[in-house]
């Protein structure tokens, strides 16, 4: 009589399992004996051994040292993972880091040349109205007039030639300084009657002569426009006005010619 198969894909039993039924059943006819009978008494007396010494559990024992050194290694494998990733991720933070810190150094230095910058612009600027206020020229009466040119002949002056220029002026007008400079000279210059003399910042000098008053000292640093004293009639004068002179020093027999010198400092006269 013929067997078959049922229809259908059928998986063989695993090499582990096959293993370990044949060693069941090995155990299982030792056990009852079949095997023991058919033995000679000797050779049942040397297979007599506990169920554990039997092949099965040496394939346990083989297949679960197996299992856990697998486990093992695949725990390794993850915690060197693990470490390489924590090694990227620091690696990454101190790159970010160090980039922000040199971008915010950067941004710090950018800012602080800018304001140096700034700082050295406004003192440029600062130095430039200064010398433009220091250069800066205007006449020693307000809205005078020259009534005596310079170099004008006549008996009047000792050298026989007018050293300055007059400025018209009643007495008791306010003085001012044509420009920025020192008092060197305040007081009384003889046929210049009461005078003052400025040391300008350019180094020139310049003289106001016949003042009825000084209002300033020696050693006295004035300003563009400061008035310095009052017109006046002292000294060798026929009558109230302004002499003025301009000098290249101090003293007497210096002098240039005022008018030129007014205007190449930017006065009309």
């Amino acid at each position: 009589m013929a067997f078959t198969r049922a229809t259908g894909k059928h998986r063989a039993p695993s090499r582990l399992t096959r293993r370990g039924a044949k060693a069941v059943g090995i155990a299982t006819l030792a056990t009852s004996g079949v095997i023991g009978s058919l033995a000679s008494p000797a050779l049942a007396a040397d297979t007599e051994a506990p169920a554990a010494d039997t092949g099965l559990s040496q394939i346990i024992a083989i297949e679960g040292d197996l299992a856990d050194r697998i486990d093992a290694q695949a725990d390794a494998q993850r915690h060197q993972a693990d470490a390489v990733a924590k090694a990227k991720a620091k690696a990454k933070a101190e790159a970010d880091a160090k980039k922000k810190a040199e971008a915010k150094a950067k941004k710090a230095k950018t800012a602080a040349a800018k304001a140096k910058e700034a700082r050295e612009s406004e003192a440029r600027a600062a130095r430039s109205a200064e010398r433009a206020r220091l250069g800066t020229f205007q006449l020693p009466v307000a809205g005078s007039y020259v009534s005596t040119g310079y170099k004008s002949s006549g008996s009047l002056w000792s050298s026989g030639s007018h050293s300055g220029i007059d400025f018209h002026a009643a007495s008791g007008s306010s003085v001012v300084a044509v420009g920025a400079g020192t008092v060197v000279e305040a007081g009384w210059g003889g046929a210049y009657g009461n005078n003052i003399v400025l040391r300008m910042t350019d180094g020139t000098y310049t003289q106001y002569g016949h003042l009825s008053s000084i209002g300033v000292s020696v050693g006295q640093s004035v300003g563009q426009g400061q008035r310095i004293g009052l017109s006046g009639a002292t000294g060798n004068a026929t009558g109230p006005h302004l002499h003025f002179e301009a000098r290249t020093t101090p003293s007497y027999g210096s002098d240039m010619d005022p008018v030129a010198y007014l205007r190449a400092h930017g006065v009309t006269v």
